[in-house]
């Protein structure tokens, strides 16, 4: 027959540590000074400072608004319809019915709509309007950059059409 296994208890940093520790007797002119014995001890962690903030360069021009303080992209002014700038960002034209339907959702086709609680921009609402390179309210910008979000993070602009329409956002 086999014999049954202890089970041992689990190590914990206190437990390695009672178990390391060494019992020492000092005397000193002849008194003896007895070990004190303590059932836990303390940890200090020193914190991690907290970084200081990047000094921002005055913005010099009055347009748009953003958040954070940083200088908003400027504004979209030029013309074009949706179909031209599907065109120039490269997208798939049997893709632009799901483009034309996330796009209406998210933006309306406003190359200017900005989230004013998030600050998401354009018209497939980038986050943070910074990853568009280039322009974040260039709808060629914007739409190039939302055609890699959406090929990137689901696959395709029909998988991405899938998501939207479960979860009202994507």
């Amino acid at each position: 027959m086999a014999e049954p296994q202890t089970q041992e208890a689990p190590l914990t940093a206190f437990s390695v540590a009672e178990g390391e520790t060494q019992s020492i007797a000092v005397s000193a002119d002849g008194a003896k000074i007895e070990a004190m014995v303590r059932s836990g001890f303390d940890v200090y962690v020193k914190p991690k400072p907290k970084p200081k903030p990047a000094p921002v360069a005055a913005s010099s021009s009055g347009g748009g608004g953003g958040g954070g303080g940083s200088a908003a992209p400027p504004r979209y002014s030029g013309g074009g319809s949706k179909q031209d700038w599907m065109t120039a960002a490269g997208i798939a034209q049997s893709d632009w019915g799901y483009v034309d339907y996330i796009v209406s959702r998210e933006s309306g086709w406003n190359p200017n709509a900005t989230n004013p609680s998030s600050g998401a921009c354009g018209l497939v609402q980038a986050l943070p309007c910074s990853k568009v390179p280039g322009n974040g309210y260039n709808p060629v910008d914007n739409l190039r950059w939302g055609n890699g979000y959406a090929t990137g993070r689901y696959g395709s602009w029909a998988a991405a059409y899938d998501f939207w329409t479960r979860n009202h956002w994507w």
